[in-house]
């Protein structure tokens, strides 16, 4: 489960970006590393393995008035090759963004990494409609009513790793914030195997939030590698 019962950045924020809002920034509109993509033709590479060092958080949510946010504790890490990326927020957006093979998924989960030298890490979690999830059951019931700040919700935890994927291959392109200024030099991980939220799941959070994604973007040549 996501949220576990009896336990005790505003530079993320600018990967929120309305469905199709017009940038106003000069790199939105001219820069040739830009984030979401369509994911078509990946070169497979031998990357380095994810290990995910996540560890449960008091359950810290807001509703900004575009999305849900959680903020977690220190303590949760991904490791990638010598890079170690601390876990600072996940967030949701529907439709998915990154879309693989023009499949355009319903919902994604980006999880959203630092690391100690500076370096942006945005991590993707596609899902697909289907099953309904038993972490977004639990997580669905906690989002304030109101975009009024966080809030920290007595006696619950959450568990990032409840998000994950059973598989964690995973495909890898550099890329930019998804909003104004659209910052290029972050590092995108799309992981390959999506998970489900059913129908009613969907309905549940386009009754509070409206789509909130950027449209794909275009590759201007950039590769795109796939680990196997």
């Amino acid at each position: 489960m996501l949220l576990r019962a009896g336990s005790a950045t505003v530079i993320w924020a600018l990967l929120l970006a309305p469905h199709g809002v017009r940038a106003d920034s000069l790199l939105c509109q001219t820069g040739r590393r830009q984030s979401p993509i369509d994911i078509v033709a990946p070169a497979k590479k031998k990357l380095a393995p994810l290990e995910f060092q996540y560890r449960p958080s008091p359950l810290r949510i807001a509703n900004d008035g575009h999305t849900a946010r959680l903020r977690m504790a220190k303590g949760s890490r991904l490791l990638l090759g010598n890079e170690v990326y601390t876990l600072q927020q996940v967030h949701f957006h529907t439709p998915g963004g990154d879309r693989i093979e023009g499949e355009e998924f319903a919902m994604a989960a980006h999880l959203l990494h630092k690391s100690q030298s500076g370096q942006l890490l945005a991590m993707v979690v596609l899902f697909r409609r289907g099953a309904e999830n038993a972490a977004l059951a639990a997580l669905w019931p906690r989002i304030p009513a109101r975009a009024d700040g966080d809030h920290t919700v007595a006696g619950a935890m959450v568990d990032p790793a409840a998000l994950l994927p059973p598989e964690h291959t995973y495909y890898r392109y550099e890329g930019s914030l998804t909003s104004a200024p659209c910052t290029e030099g972050v590092t995108w991980l799309v992981m390959k195997q999506p998970l489900t939220l059913s129908a009613d799941q969907l309905a549940y959070w386009r009754g509070r939030f409206a789509d909130n994604i950027r449209l794909p973007q275009r590759l201007h040549g950039r590769t795109v590698k796939e680990s196997w």
